[in-house]
Formats: structure tokens, C-alpha cells, sequence
């Protein structure tokens, strides 16, 4: 059995590996070890959750030197608040024993203080696009002696639109450095930036793009509607073996009123986590979800990817997200560590055709459950969910002719009847609308 004493790592770090009682690496840990100590550049394309964070930290804290300076030698670069939070933690737990100052910059707080800490010098800077571009356009974070830039969770920085932070910042480095990058996929917009900023990646894969981790049971439910998924909700969570749950949906006002009705049926044992919590509160429900102060949180896919939150007994997606990869980030928060888990999903009518594709792109089937009787079905359909009938603005100036009316051509005349043309026949779609009506007529 492979261990950490093969990499020969120096005594500070083997102690910080021994205190936090970790013998066995993974295997994108073994993979990548040899390649980013080699000072080449690497694209690494493993899962979430295969320790990718202590992959490319230890190659590089095993050759870290004392030098003078109080700009960042290194600079790791994440999506999301919450991910900086925690990478910082993990380099300050693999540093206890070493002379390496950790600083983690994001939006939301006051920029004024973390410019202030930035000045004070640090070695590994940690930060979300947005906030590592303002300091920077500020000369507050310079980066003259940056020798390894980190991007951790690249598809997603892409996905949430922070192309132009990332390639902003990427113009501002100098070209004689070392490029890490890790993404749990690999898209064109992945392989433009790739091919316009970095120098021939060497690649190191840990699992073909999508694969599902094997351990997860997945599991799904028919249900038509959003009031329907939330009473069928209540009732699974009857069971206290929904010990450490994780709930998702596709936006904040979904996940507000999810919040509420869980409030109403289990007060005080769910939090809430989305873009319009502020950090403080955000940080505090997810200490207390670790701690076991709560069952659970409802959230968006901002907890999708990245976040090490152990011991997570089910995810249960009561939207499908709108991306089939997004799925599997979902999912991935459980089965973790060589443990087992359950992924279940509250699937509509409307969202039948994306879960098709998620199971296309992981080849697995996700297995469907029948909804227990005690679940009451209700027919009414919330705000969101209603279909909005498409308004056709017309100007006034031609409801009454004038200037901006014209009379058509003769060959413009022609009465439209409605209907298929010949050339151009009415495409149909095949619904599943009469299984649908099968299903809600048996549970009436």
C-alpha cells in the first residue's frame, strides 16, 4: 500500500500529515505528484473529492525555500467564497510547522482590510477571481515573484462567468511560472484558455468526465410539481437515518421557500445557503451543519463543487439542475472517503429530458422509486412553475399608421391560415404527458 513517506516530504510537512492523521494518498495525489514537482505545466481532470487541494500543495510545499520578499509566490485561484475558506484552512493545517503566510481574499467583505492584510506580505495568496483582479488593478497585490499559479475548480470559475477576472489576471502574470490546473471537466472553453495561456499541459487524468463515483446509490421519484415534491420532502425526512442532508435547488427564491416550509415542519434542524446570505452567515450555517447542530441545508449549486463537508448521508435534488455535469458535482458531496451515500431526485415532467442526459453522460441509470401513498398530491402549480404566455409588443404608430406604417406588397397579402407548410412542417415532441396523467390519476 502506497504512502505519504514515499514522496519524501520534508519533517514539518510529514508532521502536519501525521497530526491530521493521514497516511494513505489518493490517487490523483500519486498521479500528479511526480509532474508538479517537475515544475512542468499539468491539467489535472479528477471529480470532486479525490483530494485534489493536498495534490498540488504538497508537491509544492515540499520545495518551498525562504525568500525575501512580501509579494505571493503563489497564487490559488477557486469560484466560490466559501472554497477560499477552505483551501486557506488546508494550507495553514499542512503549514503549521512552516514559515509560509496564507491570506484568502473574496468579495463581500471590505476590500479595505484585506488590502491592508495583503500589505503586510504574504506567501500564498488564495482568492476568487473578482476580488484577486480588484487588488491587483489597486497595485495593493503584485505579482513580481509569483512562481506557480493554481486554478482549482477551472470549469467552474468559467461557468460562473468569471472568464474575463481570470484572463485579466492571467495577463498580468509573467511568463516564466508554473500553471496547475484542476477541473472535474473538460469543455472548449476550458481548452481555449489552455491553449492561449499555458505551455503544453502535461494531463493528468483520475476518471473520464462524468464518470459517477460508483458508491452512491441513485435513486429517483415521479413527482408533477413543486408543492408535491415538498410534501413527499416531509415525509422522507420523517426518517432520522436523513441524518446529514444536503438539499438542492436551481435559485434563491426556490431554496427560500423550501426553507420555510422545513422551518415550519422541522424548526431549527434545516439552514439555508445561497448568493444573497451574507459570508458571516453562510460560514456559521456550515460550521454548525459540520458540527452537527443541524440536519441539514437547503442550497443552490454554490455548494455543488469543491466543499469538503464530511459525512454527508444524502443529497436529494429537489430541482434536476439545468446541466448534467452539474448533477454529478451534486452528488459527489456524498459517497466520500471510501464511504457510501444516496443521491435522490425529485423528478417533474419537464425534467425527465435532463435526466435522460445525466444518465447518458455517466452511463448509468438512475432507478426509479415508487412515492409512497401518504404523500398528498396537489394539483396547483406555483408562480414559477407556470408556463408565461409569450406578449407580442406592437408599436403604436402602426396600430395607427403614420410615419412608421407601410403598405404591404401584393405578395404579402396572403391570409395566414395557421398550420404546417409543406416546405417547413410542424415539428412535433413526444411527451410523456399520458404516463404523467397515469401517474397522478393513481395517486388520486
Amino acid at each position: 500500500m502506497s504512502t505519504f513517506q514515499q514522496f519524501n516530504l520534508p519533517s514539518p510537512l510529514q508532521n502536519a500529515l501525521d497530526d491530521l492523521g493521514l497516511t494513505t494518498p489518493t490517487p490523483i495525489q500519486e498521479k500528479s505528484f511526480s509532474v508538479i514537482l517537475s515544475g512542468r505545466d499539468i491539467m489535472g481532470i479528477a471529480q470532486t473529492g479525490t483530494g485534489k487541494t493536498f495534490a498540488y500543495l504538497l508537491p509544492i510545499l515540499k520545495q518551498w525555500k525562504f525568500m525575501k520578499t512580501d509579494t505571493p509566490r503563489v497564487l490559488i485561484l477557486v469560484p466560490t467564497r466559501e472554497l477560499v475558506v477552505q483551501v486557506t484552512e488546508e494550507v495553514k493545517k499542512l503549514t503549521q510547522y512552516m514559515s509560509v503566510r496564507t491570506l484568502g481574499v473574496y468579495g463581500g467583505v471590505n476590500i479595505n482590510t484585506q488590502r491592508q492584510a495583503v500589505f503586510q506580505g504574504v506567501d500564498i495568496l488564495v482568492g476568487t477571481p473578482g476580488r484577486t483582479m480588484d487588488l491587483a488593478l489597486e497595485k495593493a497585490v503584485r505579482f513580481d515573484n509569483l512562481q506557480k499559479l493554481i486554478i482549482d475548480e477551472f470549469d467552474e470559475i468559467l461557468n460562473e462567468g468569471f472568464r474575463f477576472q481570470l484572463t485579466s489576471i492571467l495577463t498580468m502574470l509573467k511568463n516564466k511560472r508554473q500553471n496547475i490546473l484542476f477541473s472535474a471537466t473538460m469543455t472548449d472553453e476550458v481548452d481555449e484558455v489552455l491553449d492561449e495561456y499555458f505551455n503544453g499541459p502535461e494531463e493528468v487524468t483520475l476518471a473520464p468526465s462524468g464518470t459517477p463515483i460508483e458508491k452512491i446509490q441513485q435513486l429517483f421519484y415521479y413527482v408533477p410539481n413543486f408543492l408535491t415534491k415538498m410534501n413527499l420532502l416531509v415525509e422522507l425526512l420523517r426518517d432520522e437515518s436523513y441524518s446529514r442532508v444536503l438539499l438542492f435547488v436551481n435559485n434563491k427564491k426556490t431554496a427560500d421557500v423550501l426553507s420555510q416550509r422545513l422551518e415550519t415542519e422541522f424548526p431549527g434542524s434545516f439552514g439555508v445557503i445561497h448568493s444573497n446570505k451574507s459570508q458571516n452567515y453562510r460560514l456559521n450555517t456550515m460550521a454548525s451543519f459540520q458540527r452537527g447542530d443541524i440536519r441539514g441545508i437547503v442550497t443552490t449549486d454554490i455548494m455543488a463543487r469543491g466543499l469538503d463537508i464530511t459525512d454527508i448521508t444524502h443529497v436529494i435534488n429537489i430541482e434536476f439542475p439545468e446541466v448534467p455535469e452539474k448533477y454529478v458535482h451534486r452528488i459527489g458531496r456524498t459517497g466520500r472517503a471510501d464511504k457510501s451515500g444516496i443521491a435522490i431526485s425529485f423528478i417533474s415532467e419537464k425534467e425527465e429530458e435532463i435526466k435522460i442526459e445525466a444518465e447518458l453522460l455517466m452511463g448509468k441509470e438512475i432507478i426509479e422509486q415508487d412515492v409512497p401513498d401518504t404523500v398528498e398530491l396537489v394539483l396547483r402549480l406555483l408562480d414559477f412553475e407556470k408556463e408565461r404566455p409569450k406578449q407580442k409588443l406592437i408599436s403604436k404608430h402602426k396600430l395607427e399608421g403614420g410615419a412608421a406604417f407601410h403598405e404591404k406588397s401584393d405578395k404579402n397579402k396572403k391570409v395566414n391560415l395557421g398550420g404546417p407548410t409543406r416546405r417547413n412542417p410542424k415539428k412535433t415532441k413526444p411527451t410523456n404527458r399520458a404516463v404523467v396523467k397515469k401517474r397522478i390519476a393513481k395517486w388520486k
